[in-house]
């Protein structure tokens, strides 16, 4: 096992690992078995290893992604949003599956690290599958992607709301009253339509 090497990568920022050049990567790889690829993906975030594994590309390639995201409600039936860092919009809590990862796995684990919230499987309501050209996204690195989201509603839930470096800020927002700059408008209103179809 290469412990040293997937513990040295796990103990750079994540601006060192977006850093690796492709003759880097290729040379951790080729020193690794299968399971121990898996878990440099894990440790990298699939979509930033995928990109790393590109080489020139890795900008230019659009990449499909599998992730999922929540619709967490209060006892006021506010929508919990976070502002992005990354673009300044309102979004919600969510990402990207890893590899070998269920969408409920992933959505109580992008919970917790984005809201500090913690979630139990059974209370999650799944709201639908979002995909199509209202996922298209662009980053301001360039990257852009189509996302395939799995929507779960989370209404029961514990702990202290604290973010990551994902967000500048959570806020519970009235559904009458949600701000104009929206990141996830298509998944919103997949909430709406659901709420509408009870």
């Amino acid at each position: 096992m290469n412990n040293n090497i997937l513990e040295n990568i796990r103990n750079l920022s994540s601006d060192d690992v977006r850093k690796l050049s492709y003759d880097e990567l290729v040379s951790i790889i080729n020193k690794l078995n299968d399971e121990e690829i898996v878990s440099l993906s894990h440790i990298i975030g699939y979509p930033v290893f995928t990109r790393l594994c590109m080489n020139e590309l890795k900008h230019k390639f659009v990449l499909l992604q599998d992730g999922a995201a929540a619709i967490i409600v209060d006892d006021k039936n506010r929508i919990l949003l976070q502002s992005r860092a990354d673009n300044d919009k309102w979004g919600l809590p969510g990402g990207c599956q890893e590899l070998g990862e269920r969408f409920q796995d992933t959505i109580i684990r992008e919970v917790k690290e984005e809201t500090n919230l913690s979630v139990f499987e059974k209370d999650l309501i799944l709201v639908g599958v979002v995909s199509g050209n209202s996922r298209k996204r662009k980053y301001p690195n360039g990257d852009i992607v189509y996302n395939n989201t799995v929507l779960f509603l989370i209404k029961n839930y514990s702990g202290e709301l604290k973010w990551d470096s994902e967000s500048k800020y959570l806020k519970f927002f009235d559904v009458n009253n949600l701000p104009s700059n929206l990141h996830d408008g298509d998944l919103i209103n997949a909430y709406f339509d659901f709420l509408n179809n009870k």
